[in-house]
């Protein structure tokens, strides 16, 4: 079968619905994934997107007609998909296309909790079955059932947090946009179990995508958060992406909190629970992370971006927790698996126990680590541009564990290219605010020319 080659992804499957990615496309990777796992047993669910159930149901037929069964677990968020995944211990196929635009849509697979396929292991793989129709013979037809785990979902997440620290500190206010995304509905159910004043804006599921877009690293995907943090006196907001994998903290002041700032806070919180613990960051992280990692007295383990990479070497060290600069967060108590849901969890315990606030707690970080945030720059050939920055910064530090490490005693950059698109992705930081904008304006010159 022909199938656009461009939906599949270093980390998913991912393409505009119905160009790119249609229903035959769907049926043909769901016999693709049965053939290639040998599947007898798979956990199908699917996020809030228009086209959400009808490659649902391409997808569940090609797998049924490949001879696996289906256990359906509907409308739910990835870290409830994750949390079935692991709990009947069967591989699955969550249909959704996490943070992009409402046209798109797509597929993230797990193997077996906490491996997922990536492009190296297994997304390559199902490319060449389905283009070569290189599907094995199934001996019978699949069936297919339903199931609900929401309660015990809920449970096990409240089960990682002191529900008693929490009440005893007094009330709080929270503020939680899920941009009429997939986790609303489950993300209420849980908050209304907790002693806090929750303040939930467009937790309804809609496809439509009525009021704002998916991707909070947008400014304007949280403005509106960020505003009603400040007029509800909210200790903090929360953000959460389409299918609920990806949180972003809002401190008491309506600021935005950096990805690697958060990670480092909330790694030093959870070393003091679990003390000497092994931490897991990505190679465009803040200096801040190691450092607080290594002064709260845990070990600090760089990795390549991307949920495979960390997860698997989450999963190799046994490492308690790992934080993304794009807001995925890790936890050895949730089966080394990102969640939205569970950060902001820990946030309020944080906050209750330490009796401090946000911005606070993040002052003296903000007040050392000056950094650049994640700049993208459309270019033509983005080898020849890693190559020249490579050349210019010779005398630097050089590590290539994922795209161009350089690094400097005061400063030090990380550029990687993008796996969906035609851009350069730049993080920067240096140890004052003027080298910082100095050395962030000369990078990006070289990027562009």
């Amino acid at each position: 079968m022909q199938i656009h080659p461009g939906i599949f992804k270093a980390y998913d499957i991912r393409g505009i619905y119905p160009t790119e990615l249609n229903e035959d496309g769907a049926y043909a990777i769901g016999r693709a994934f049965a053939t290639y796992l040998n599947a007898a047993q798979v956990i199908v669910g699917h996020d809030m997107r228009l086209s959400g159930p009808s490659i649902f149901d391409a997808v569940t037929r090609g797998l049924m007609d490949q001879g696996a069964d289906i256990i359906e677990i509907g409308l739910v968020s990835t870290d409830q998909f994750y949390f079935a995944c692991a709990q009947l211990g069967l591989p699955g196929m969550m249909v959704t296309a996490s943070h992009n635009p409402k046209e798109y849509n797509g597929f993230k697979m797990v193997r077996k909790m906490p491996y997922l396929l990536s492009g190296s292991e297994g997304i390559s793989d199902l490319r060449t079955i389905v283009q070569n129709d290189a599907y094995a013979t199934p001996s019978r037809k699949g069936s297919r059932r339903s199931i609900d785990l929401s309660e015990q979902f809920i449970d096990h997440m409240l089960g990682l947090i002191d529900i008693d620290l929490i009440a005893a500190a007094g009330p709080m206010t929270v503020v939680a946009d899920t941009g009429n995304g997939t986790v609303g509905p489950i993300l209420e159910r849980v908050y209304k179990k907790l002693p806090v004043n929750f303040v939930g804006l467009y937790l309804n599921p809609d496809g439509s995508l009525p009021n704002h877009g998916l991707d909070p690293l947008q400014p304007e995907n949280r403005a509106e958060l960020e505003q009603r943090v400040v007029s509800e006196k909210a200790a903090t907001g929360f953000a959460f992406d389409g299918d609920g994998d990806r949180f972003f903290a809002i401190d008491d002041q309506g600021r935005f909190v950096a990805g690697d700032f958060f990670t480092a806070i909330m790694a030093r919180y959870l070393l003091k629970r679990t003390p000497g613990a092994k931490i897991v960051y990505d190679v465009r992280a803040s200096w801040a992370v190691p450092q607080l990692v290594a002064a709260a007295g845990g070990t600090a383990l760089e990795e390549r971006v991307g949920h495979a990479f960390i997860k698997r070497r989450m999963a190799d060290e046994g490492a308690l927790f790992g934080g993304e600069v794009t807001g995925h967060y890790y936890f050895k108590d949730f089966f080394f698996a990102d969640s939205g849901l569970l950060p902001s969890l820990l946030t309020v315990e944080m906050l209750a126990r330490e009796q401090t606030t946000l911005s606070a707690l993040l002052a003296p970080i903000e007040a050392k680590y000056f950094i650049s945030g994640e700049i993208n720059s459309r270019v033509a050939d983005s080898a020849k541009v890693i190559e020249a920055l490579r050349m210019r910064f010779g005398d630097a530090k050089i590590e290539t564990r994922d795209g161009l490490s350089v690094i400097y005693h005061d400063w030090h950059f990380n550029v990687r290219t993008s796996n969906t698109e035609p851009l350069v992705r730049l993080n920067l930081e240096a140890m004052n605010p003027a080298t910082m904008a100095a050395r962030r304006d000369e990078v990006l010159a070289i990027i562009r020319g």
